[in-house]
Formats: structure tokens, C-alpha cells, sequence
């Protein structure tokens, strides 16, 4: 049974919340503010956080600054139409996704489903099937240890990150859209796929870039999309 920590000053929020994912089976934690949301992943066994921007003592973006120190559990942030700027800011500080206020209990379903299938099989639970690992240029991903090497020296990605490179690096070449990458990785057409796309590729960038301003690797291909290169899949 999967663990998942609902933050929201909103008790009805939360309420509401618990009885969607509890009727999907799976184990609920409240919290009212960023802090207590941080508590409660220091002291149980979190598997995903659904955690609301906008909230007194500790804000959301605070708390995902502090929750991404100790965890790299994927989160799901709670925001309103009106707050663009904020899920950007989440997008930039770890955040994995973003559900916009008022939301659909199947979405929010839909996208708990997803980020939790993906971090299960990056060794939050399960192993996926073993696959082939590529390599481009100094680049290494092994699908099957969930590892990946910049010239050498190992680099920690977030379940997102993971996702977004391996796609890349399998289709080695190939321009890839935001819309399409979005939808390849976060299997859905969400509003505001183009930014969310692009805080994650900056992020990947300066992990596996020697000069992110100058990349080897992962470059922009003007008004089309990304795509990796400089050398050949395996």
C-alpha cells in the first residue's frame, strides 16, 4: 500500500482528498502547512506529496526547498489559475507535476497514478523490467539500475528527470516537442506542457552539461522542440 501525504490549509481540500485516493487503496497523511508537511516525511515512509502552494507558516515552494534536501519522492503541487509564476517556481525547485485548482478527482488520480508508477520503478518499490542502457557521447543510462553517469561520475535525477533523458537518449536525434514529451512522460496534454517541459530540461542540463549555457548534449531546436546528441545510442 502506497503512502501518500496531503498538504493543504484547506481542511475540505484535504478531506475531499483522502476520500479519492483512500477509495483507490491507498494509505493518506494530512498536513496543514509546509512544515508539518516536512515532519511528516522526516518520520514515515512517504511514497508521494500532493502539497498546496499557498499556505500560512510555510508555503509550499519553502517546503519543497526543505522536502528536496531529504527526498527525492515525487510531489504534485495544488495551485490556482492565478498562480502561473508559482507553479514555475515549484516546477524550478523540484516539483514532479501540478494540479490547477478547482480539480477533477480523476486527474488528480490520473497523475498520482502516474508519478507513482515511475518512481516505483526507479527503486522506490518494484524494479521494472530489465532493460538496455544507452550512451551518448559521455552519457550513460542503464535502465535496469536506474544509474546515470556524466563522464564518469554518477549524477542523481529525479524520477521526472530520468523519464524525460531516457526518452531523449532513445530517440537519439529526433526532435521532440514539448507537447510530445509531455505526453510521453507525464501521459497527458496538461495546460502549461511547454514550461513545465522546459524547467526540466534546464534542470537536466545542469546535471549532465559541463557549460548548461553551452550543451554538448541536450540542445534546443528553435520552435520545434529538444533533442540529444553527440554520439550513438547503444
Amino acid at each position: 500500500m502506497y503512502n501518500i501525504l496531503i498538504c493543504d490549509d484547506e481542511r475540505d481540500i484535504v478531506s475531499a482528498l483522502k476520500i479519492y485516493l483512500e477509495a483507490e487503496g491507498y494509505n493518506t497523511f494530512s498536513a496543514y502547512n509546509g512544515n508539518e508537511a516536512v515532519s511528516v516525511v522526516e518520520n514515515n515512509d512517504i511514497h508521494l506529496v500532493l502539497m498546496d502552494i499557498m499556505m500560512p507558516e510555510c508555503d509550499g515552494i519553502t517546503a519543497m526547498v526543505k522536502l528536496r534536501k531529504i527526498s527525492n519522492i515525487p510531489v504534485i503541487l495544488l495551485t490556482a489559475k492565478s498562480e502561473d509564476t508559482d507553479k514555475v517556481l515549484g516546477l524550478n525547485v523540484g516539483a514532479d507535476d501540478y494540479v490547477t485548482k478547482p480539480f477533477n478527482p480523476v486527474e488528480v488520480i490520473a497523475r498520482v497514478k502516474s508519478q507513482l508508477r515511475r518512481y516505483m520503478q526507479l527503486g522506490g518499490g518494484q524494479k521494472a523490467e530489465p532493460q538496455e542502457g544507452y550512451t551518448i557521447g559521455g552519457i550513460e543510462l542503464n535502465d535496469k539500475t536506474k544509474q546515470v553517469f556524466a563522464d564518469g561520475e554518477e549524477i542523481s535525477l529525479t524520477p521526472t528527470e530520468f523519464e524525460i533523458l531516457k526518452l531523449l537518449m532513445k530517440n537519439a536525434g529526433a526532435v521532440m516537442s514539448p507537447k510530445e514529451i509531455y505526453r510521453r512522460v507525464w501521459g497527458g496534454d496538461g495546460y502549461g506542457a511547454e514550461s513545465t517541459v522546459a524547467v526540466h530540461i534546464r534542470h537536466l542540463r545542469e546535471k549532465i552539461e559541463i557549460n548548461p549555457a553551452e550543451p554538448r548534449y541536450l540542445k534546443v531546436v528553435w520552435a520545434h522542440g529538444y533533442k540529444i546528441e553527440n554520439g550513438d545510442a547503444k
